[in-house]
């Protein structure tokens, strides 16, 4: 049988030629579709690096002079900032709160260093967001050392002044991991003259859900009570078990507990909040190129379909004779399927071809800096192949169904 499809393939070369045109086609589309969902889909389930839930942002504001509660006898703000953190971490449902300049996941506002070991220099043309803290913004945010160590192990080394840089900041000098350069001295241009400890490496901390973490860079330094003045944002964790209307309680203990000298609580934000906000043009653009490439592929499959359609009901006479000469409905089915898979196994060879040259000229979606990757590349190419090939079967086993339910006398006599 397989000979004579063949056979039959060839002898129909001038109307498969243009379905071996389309589908080639479809292929390449296809791919460039998957291509960019594949890598989509890659970077958004990589670790991120930090752990938001049941994370919140209270944003601290000044009374100006022109307030009648504003005294003016009150120029401690350092102090004032020490103390609402400090009566913010002793109420019962607060894990871990911190303070923090340009720092916190999905701010979009942030600083960057160039950080400097012997004569490796980073940062020049990488960015590397500088996360000015206090100790516990590693417990707040649940950051982990590329090493195993803990939050609290990490806060333990920033209190005593030392820095934690990302695992994979001299990946570019063919340095996989920083671990070998703990307890090494550092240059930091925030103050070129100090020499900065690395206490320890972190896992790279993801700078959005849909970014690779490979270029994420980030440099977590202590600033010390001298420097409240400065911190710009409070960030807490609350307790699993207690997060039930914490900004609703919170805000009821504002003027009473919480208002220390002119120091208030203007805001408190959850960072669920927070991040869809950060994110939702980003999940808008996902959303608007996922729609266009659902309509792109539903119209390649109403192309294949109608194609597959139109030459099935073509077929009819030829159906009706198989089944006239003893082929069952599966053989039939089968020989109708088989066609179009071997055309579209010969058009998606082709498509390898262009599809290669397409991620030479990085015409498709980088993923950590890489166009062309040989895992990625296979996955994507086998994933279009077996959707094109399924909508060949969906296109032509409606119109084989609707052909091999007619009797062949009537087939035949039609024809």
């Amino acid at each position: 049988m397989n000979k004579k499809l063949f056979k039959q393939i060839r002898n129909e070369w001038r109307f498969n030629i243009w379905i071996f045109v389309e589908l080639l086609i479809v292929s390449v589309v296809m791919w460039f579709i998957t291509d960019n969902i594949y890598v989509q889909v890659s970077n958004y389930i990589q670790p991120h690096g930090f752990d938001v839930s049941h994370c919140y942002l209270i944003s601290i504001n000044k009374l100006t002079p022109n307030s009648h509660e504003y005294n003016p006898a009150d120029t401690t703000e350092n102090d004032d900032r020490a103390e609402l953190l400090n009566r913010i971490q002793h109420r019962p449902e607060i894990e871990a709160a911190s303070y923090s300049q340009n720092s916190y996941p999905y701010d979009g506002s942030n600083s960057s260093s160039i950080v400097r070991y012997d004569t490796i220099s980073v940062g020049n043309n990488d960015w590397i967001l500088r996360r000015l803290v206090t100790s516990d913004f590693v417990r707040v945010f649940r950051i982990q050392g590329a090493n195993g160590e803990t939050p609290d192990e990490l806060a333990r080394l920033l209190s005593k002044d030392k820095i934690l840089l990302s695992d994979n900041l001299f990946n570019k000098h063919k340095m996989q991991s920083l671990n070998q350069l703990v307890g090494k001295a550092f240059h930091i241009d925030l103050d070129s003259t100090k020499n900065y400890i690395l206490g320890a490496s972190i896992i790279p901390m993801k700078y959005n859900d849909f970014d690779s973490k490979k270029y994420s860079y980030t440099c977590i330094m202590k600033l010390g009570k001298e420097n409240y003045k400065d911190m710009n944002e409070l960030c807490v964790r609350v307790r699993d078990n207690m997060d039930h209307n914490f900004i609703e309680n919170l805000w009821r203990d504002t003027d009473k507990q919480l208002r220390i000298g002119n120091m208030y609580i203007s805001d408190i934000q959850s960072f669920d909040n927070i991040r869809d906000s950060y994110e939702r043009g980003r999940m808008n653009d996902i959303r608007n190129y996922t729609t266009g490439g659902a309509f792109l592929m539903l119209n390649i499959f109403l192309g294949i379909l109608g194609t597959f359609w139109f030459r099935t009901q073509q077929r009819r006479g030829e159906i009706a004779l198989f089944k006239a000469l003893g082929s069952t409905n599966h053989d039939v089915f089968t020989r109708q399927i088989s066609e179009g898979i071997i055309l579209l196994s010969a058009a998606t060879i082709f498509a390898i071809v262009i599809d290669i040259n397409l991620a030479f000229e990085n015409l498709n979606k980088a993923h950590n800096g890489i166009y062309l990757e040989p895992v990625r590349f296979i996955a994507t190419v086998l994933i279009s192949y077996f959707l094109t090939a399924a909508m060949i079967i969906v296109g032509t086993w409606f119109p084989a169904r609707k052909a091999m339910s007619i009797q062949p006398a009537e087939a035949l006599h039609e024809e």
